[in-house]
């Protein structure tokens, strides 16, 4: 899946995302959900985005964090759906690419 696109976003399989400095994910135990926090407030993700977001540490590709996803859930053909949550991540610079 080298260089191939994750899904119709047209985030690369190889590409690495990962959280930017200043910002942070974490439990909110008050709010029963992860949030995603930044200088200027937080986000509330839900379960989808929290599996995502918990896997970009810029060193796994995207193509490895479908795979783990997949895996740990017995789920598949999710390769489109992460691929949009991460162009989508990207855009509101939720996430940035690593070489």
């Amino acid at each position: 899946m080298s260089g191939a696109a994750a899904g119709g976003a047209g985030v690369a399989a190889d590409a690495r995302p990962a959280i930017p400095r200043g910002l942070k994910l974490q439990w909110e135990a008050a709010q029963e959900a992860h949030v995603l926090l930044f200088p200027e407030g937080q986000v509330l993700l839900n379960g989808s985005a929290a599996e995502i977001m918990s896997r970009c540490d810029g060193v796994r590709t995207v193509a490895e964090i479908v795979a783990d996803i997949e895996r740990t859930h017995s789920l598949s053909g999710i390769a489109d759906d992460v691929g949009a949550f991460v162009a989508l991540a990207l855009a509101k610079r939720w996430l940035e690419l690593r070489p």
